[in-house]
């Protein structure tokens, strides 16, 4: 089988060699007589191996004891809600950076819950740029700064962290989790949707301090506390039993291609390729994005029309290149190149893009 070349924003492309692993262990789990998709979450075979997957999640992140880890189903929309009812104090206000469409929609179910302060709103500059993370702090009294470290739609990426002192940082990362060397230290809470950079659509992992949780909000409705999940080990109730394998699987295929340092290095190669072509096209190919913010996951672009832009696509597909279309909200072009993305595959993308513009530019 001749393998597509796959910029989907996510369900992404997943490392072959993992689907391989998967697809030959599938029916019968290393020799169990069974498939770990039969097994009970409350037997040896899962356990066994969701232990595994936990110790490699703090193994590759390097995660200090006084955090929290396990996985819940809901994605990430649902910790837009989660993360208000558990730790936005009803006497006080959250502050959120408002960088783009998953922030936004963060902020906006949480004003459904409490107070929320925009300490950023990037609508000024249409979400094309971000603070500088230096020089970017939270309200003292804030229960939270909440940030999205990447936005796929809009293909902008925080280059660095705001440092926020006493107020708990919680960061969105889907869509660049796992693909840089993070201080977890510096986080109050981590979480992010696995089907960009670790796996395929259905868990999403939570990292969470654990004196953050110790003063969380009460009475709260069962599996909406935190606390539930924690005192279970994240299998309160049937977790992502195929989600969770398959996250295991490629937290051992980034330990074998070097670790976050590893995926580093990949995301910012292939992301400067793209760039690259765009920069060096007098204007043919255009970034819309601050380059001191532009994101290593998602790289975003236009051209003079959108004709343009379709007739881009429609060829592209014909070459076996697949989710070049930009996010429905905002139309344009978008090459998602995570982690599991062969570097041939972008060299393929770029060689194309400049054939596209010698004929039609």
């Amino acid at each position: 089988m001749e393998r597509k070349k796959i910029f989907f924003a996510g369900p992404s492309v997943m490392p072959v060699e993992v689907l391989t692993e998967m697809s030959e262990n599938l029916v019968d789990y290393h020799g169990q007589g069974l498939s770990m998709l039969e097994a009970s979450h409350r037997g040896g075979m899962f356990e066994d191996m969701y232990d595994e997957t936990l110790a490699l999640i703090r193994q590759v992140m390097d995660i200090p004891d006084e955090y929290e880890v396990f996985f819940l189903g809901g994605g990430a929309t649902l910790q837009f809600s989660m993360i208000p009812l558990n730790f936005l104090k009803k006497d006080g206000f959250a502050d959120y950076a408002d960088t783009g469409t998953w922030s936004g929609k963060a902020a906006s179910d949480a004003k459904t819950i409490g107070t929320v302060r925009l300490a950023y709103d990037g609508a000024s500059s249409h979400y094309t740029s971000m603070p500088d993370p230096a020089a970017f702090k939270p309200d003292s009294a804030a229960s939270y700064l909440y940030i999205c470290s990447n936005e796929t739609v809009g293909g902008i990426e925080w280059p660095a962290y705001p440092e926020t002192g006493n107020v708990p940082l919680i960061a969105d990362m889907s869509s660049d989790f796992f693909s840089r060397p993070v201080r977890v230290k510096d986080f109050g809470m981590i979480y992010g949707g696995i089907q960009k950079n670790l796996g395929p659509a259905g868990a999403t992992l939570l990292i969470i301090r654990k004196d953050l949780l110790e003063s969380r909000n009460s009475g709260l409705p069962t599996y909406l506390d935190y606390g539930t999940h924690v005192s279970q080990k994240g299998l309160y109730n049937t977790p992502p039993v195929f989600a969770i394998w398959a996250v295991k699987l490629v937290l051992d295929w980034i330990v074998r291609n070097g670790g976050l340092a590893g995926m580093d290095e990949k995301a910012r190669s292939k992301s400067s390729l793209l760039y690259d072509v765009i920069d060096n096209s007098g204007g043919f190919y255009r970034s819309p994005v601050d380059r001191r913010f532009r994101s290593r996951m998602n790289i975003v672009f236009r051209l003079a029309t959108e004709e343009l832009e379709n007739e881009l696509i429609a060829e592209s597909k014909k070459l076996g290149m697949l989710g070049l279309k930009g996010h429905r909200s905002v139309g344009g072009l978008r090459a998602s190149v995570y982690n599991a993305l062969p570097e041939a595959d972008v060299h393929a993308l770029v060689d194309y893009m400049r054939d596209f513009q010698a004929r039609k530019g």
